[in-house]
């Protein structure tokens, strides 16, 4: 053995051990046994002569440096310690001699350094990590396999079942796709799907990076998913059958596809395959079934214009197509989908002339929106089963996690909620009163574009048992027991005292904000006046003003005031029973029209379908909720204040797997106490029992219910029910032809033969004729005692309510001001004492220039308009007319 490699002496026996004793005694520590600390302290000799460490830093420093080159270049070597005791040789590098494959924590380093990995190993990393990518990559690129476009125009049909189990109807699966050849696709369809869709189409590689990386990164934040940008892609998501979720494990497949797709697939393949893939809506997959349904026309005869909608239809036709989707979303109006769709279309001609793909002289020949076909439906859909199958699809694509483009290809069983005996006696009586009374022949200005609509929901429950859509779904597209734009009038008066008796009247005693805590909860039996043209107040007593300084006069139906002079004070039973606008409108402002719309909220409407609150008159039914809300939250009064959300889908089979059961999400809420909900009902029973609703009153059953008419006399209400059923029935004109761009209700003066409409007369007729036979062979059911609530609001010694309308000498005067005379006889307040009861007429100041409106409708109250129209009271899908309803 060479010299340079022979081990060095080592200190034997006695010398070793006085070794340490010295270097215990030099550091007036006591010297440990051999082997029990494992410490580097020990000294190794180098050149025979011995070396001591002081403390354990030292031993660390000098054990590292027994690692390097002696002198002379021979190498040293440490000895294995024997032992560890507690708390020695942490932070220590791996003995020398030993390597590791992967040198992490790093040996050499020390404390946070051992942690932080070298130049080598980050590169190495990140060399093994894209290599994996590289390989999945490739893997993925070889084992998914380009789509076949005629695969996709397979489909099933959506079987749909009455409540009773038995066969509705089985639809969604007819052939509503052919595939044609790139030739018979219009260079002008080609050229606008690429302007509004893709513009780097025919030069990309079919996948955009970023708008991946977009819709990565809004999945991994738990944003609304987001599909493939270019055309490559959406057609790569079209064709891909076996897959329709929305999970990043299925962006990466079509990522895969689409990159497969865009480097072996020609530009002229892909373009065909979209366009005959994608859904157009009304159940059109393709092009040509496009073409067929929108125009009537094949697909090679279409033109720039008609192709440009047809682009625009692509972007989502649930909100693109000008016959609208109230149904899955009530902002999907006809209105606003035309309005949209005319946008978009006008944008994409403009973009292709600005792409070269259009030249400005063919341009200019189209200026007007294309004409469009109304929908076609199948001959199964007729009748009812068409507004039936529109409900429950709306409930299932705004209720599940089913899409819409998962519904239309079908295979689903869907149970829903309707009586089809109920449906039947339903259409009946709608029948039976149009047969009668409706004649448009005789009567061509008065008795044309007459609709009804109505709806019955189960209380205890929330189901909706039955529906009235129209004469004929294939006929008529709008649902009339859904979102029509008919204001309910005098049927929103039940969610005023609901509110009066839940929350109370502001106390006009104390500071604005002191009021909104200090509250007096109304009893029904509270006065207010009946008086015609009632000048309205604030619920501090100061007369109510518009913006405009105009105060408001509200005037009852027909002009009439109710109860006695000089007081006119009648309780708010009486003022339910007689349908006084004075009364509830006052009640409204006193409670707070925020409340009244809480109130109303909570009873079941949707807040998109009501009104601002900017006028009194919202407590009299300027708002429009649908015929299926309205008896809804009439239920939950039914229910004793219990609501349930109305409902069409009881469950949902796919594969004979159940995807969807309502029970899993029913959540039925207080919305008012049993005490407030109890009132309300036996308040309305008044109504019905000797009111304006006596027409709705059923053999043998308790009945409550109230009658609407809206100003103008445009729309009509009857919303009643017993404990087992509730239900609501509408009536109004409008034009809703699809070429008709200014939609409008009519007047109903002289429809029927009858001088004006009104909640008591058709509406009443058809619920009235409809329930009978709806609850024959069911038990009659009594509503709940209700409790005493409230206290006596208004109330004088000498209260004088009548139970009949009356006549005053002021209301004989066309002027809304009494004459001199007329005020001569009327005690004055004296100047010195303010007027502390706004109810009281000698408070009363004469003037005012502006009645509110006179022309009200029915003899069950009516709306009456604001002198002037309100920003904050317009609703983006209204045609017109004032406080955001429709102009009737």
């Amino acid at each position: 053995m060479s010299e340079h490699r022979r081990k060095p002496p080592q200190p034997q026996g006695g010398a070793r051990a006085a070794g340490r004793r010295g270097q215990s005694a030099s550091s007036g520590r006591r010297a440990a046994p051999r082997g029990a600390t494992g410490s580097l302290s020990e000294t190794y000799g180098s050149g025979g002569e011995e070396t001591q460490y002081e403390g354990r830093a030292a031993a660390r420093r000098a054990a590292q440096r027994s690692t390097g080159a002696g002198p002379g270049g021979g190498r040293r070597r440490t000895a294995e310690p024997a032992g560890r005791g507690p708390g020695r040789g942490r932070g220590r590098a791996a003995p020398p001699g030993k390597k590791r494959f992967i040198d992490y924590p790093r040996a050499g380093q020390y404390g946070a350094m051992r942690w932080v990995p070298s130049w080598r190993q980050v590169t190495g990393l990140f060399i093994g990590f894209f290599g994996c990518l590289v390989a999945a990559a490739g893997i993925g690129y070889a084992v998914v396999a380009v789509p076949n476009p005629a695969q996709a125009a397979t489909a099933q049909n959506n079987v749909y079942y009455w409540s009773d189990g038995s066969q509705m109807v089985a639809t969604g699966g007819e052939v509503n796709r052919q595939i044609i050849a790139y030739e018979k696709i219009p260079k002008a369809m080609r050229y606008a799907v690429i302007s509004a869709e893709n513009k780097t189409f025919e030069t990309d590689s079919g996948v955009d990076p970023m708008g991946i990386a977009r819709a990565v990164v809004n999945m991994a934040k738990g944003g609304q998913t987001q599909g493939g940008s270019t055309i490559t892609q959406q057609y790569v998501k079209n064709a891909m059958l076996d897959d329709q979720s929305q999970t990043l494990s299925r962006k990466v497949k079509e990522l895969f596809i689409s990159v497969k797709v865009g480097t072996s697939v020609d530009k002229e393949e892909i373009m065909r395959g979209y366009l005959n893939t994608a859904y157009y809506g009304r159940g059109a997959y393709g092009i040509q079934a496009a073409a067929r349904t929108y125009f009537g026309i094949d697909a090679d005869k279409l033109n720039p214009s008609q192709c440009a909608f047809l682009a625009a239809v692509l972007k989502g036709a649930t909100y693109f197509d000008p016959a609208g989707a109230t149904s899955i979303d009530p902002a999907a109006t006809p209105q606003a989908n035309r309005k949209r769709a005319s946008e978009r279309w006008l944008w994409i001609l403009n973009e292709m002339v600005k792409d070269k793909h259009l030249s400005a002289a063919e341009r200019a020949k189209y200026t007007e929106f294309p004409k469009i076909q109304s929908p076609r439906s199948n001959a199964q859909l007729g009748g009812q089963i068409g507004y039936l199958v529109d409900t429950a699809k709306g409930y299932i694509l705004n209720n599940t996690d089913i899409t819409q483009n998962q519904l239309e290809r079908g295979g689903y069983e869907i149970h829903t909620t309707f009586d089809k005996k109920k449906v039947k006696e339903l259409e009946a009586a709608v029948n039976k009163v149009r047969k009668e009374n409706i004649k448009p022949d005789l009567r061509p200005k008065t008795d044309t574009h007459v609709q009804f609509g109505g709806a019955s929901v189960n209380p205890k429950s929330g189901a909706i048992e039955a529906i009235y859509g129209g004469e004929d779904a294939t006929k008529h597209f709008t649902n009339n027991a859904d979102v029509t734009g008919a204001q309910v009038g005098s049927t929103f008066k039940p969610f005023v005292l609901a509110a009066a008796m839940t929350w109370g009247k502001r106390d006009p005693g104390l500071g604005r904000d002191q009021a909104q805590d200090e509250r007096t909860i109304v009893s029904p039996k509270s006065l207010y006046s009946g008086k015609n043209n009632l000048k309205i107040r604030d619920y501090n007593g100061d007369i109510w003003t518009n913006e405009e300084g105009k105060e408001w006069l509200q005037a009852n139906d027909g002009d009439e005031s109710y109860g006695s002079p000089p007081k006119y004070q009648i309780d708010l039973r009486e003022a339910m029973r007689v349908s006084a606008n004075s009364a509830f409108v006052q009640l409204g402002m006193d409670v707070g029209l925020e409340r009244v719309k809480e109130a109303a909220t909570e009873a079941g409407l949707k807040k998109g379908s009501l009104a601002g609150t900017s006028f009194p008159s919202f407590s009299i039914g300027i708002s429009d909720p649908s015929a299926i809300r309205m008896a809804g939250s009439y239920a939950t009064f039914a229910a004793s204040g219990k609501q349930n959300e109305p409902f069409s889908v009881k469950t949902v089979e796919h594969e004979g797997l159940t995807t969807f059961d309502h029970d899993d999400i029913a959540n039925p809420k207080r919305a008012f106490t049993s005490e407030v909900a109890d009132n309300v009902t036996d308040v309305l029973k008044t109504v019905v029992d000797e009111g304006t609703g006596t027409s709705a009153q059923l053999t043998g059953r308790e009945v409550a219910g109230k009658t609407g008419t809206t100003d103008g006399n445009k729309s009509a209400w009857f919303v009643g029910y017993t404990p087992q059923l509730s239900t609501a029935i509408s009536m109004y004109r409008m034009d809703d032809n699809e070429s008709n761009k200014n939609r409008t209700f009519l007047e109903m003066y002289g429809t029927g033969g009858k001088e004006s409409i009104h909640g008591a007369s058709f509406p009443a007729e058809i619920w009235h004729d409809y329930m009978e036979d709806a609850l024959k062979g069911q038990p009659a059911e009594d509503f709940p005692e209700p409790e005493p609530i409230g206290v006596i609001v208004n109330d004088d010694p000498d209260p004088t309510p009548t139970p009949t309308p009356t006549q005053s000498d002021e209301e004989e005067s066309p002027e809304p001001s009494p004459s001199p005379s007329e005020s001569e006889t009327l005690p004055s307040p004296s100047p010195s004492e303010p007027c502390r009861n706004p109810f009281d007429p000698t408070c009363e100041e004469t003037g005012g220039a502006d009645t509110g409106g006179t022309d009200t409708g029915g003899v069950d109250g009516g709306v009456t308009p604001t002198p002037t129209e309100s920003e904050d009271d317009t609703r983006g899908n209204q045609n017109g007319g004032l406080f955001g309803g429709p102009n009737g």
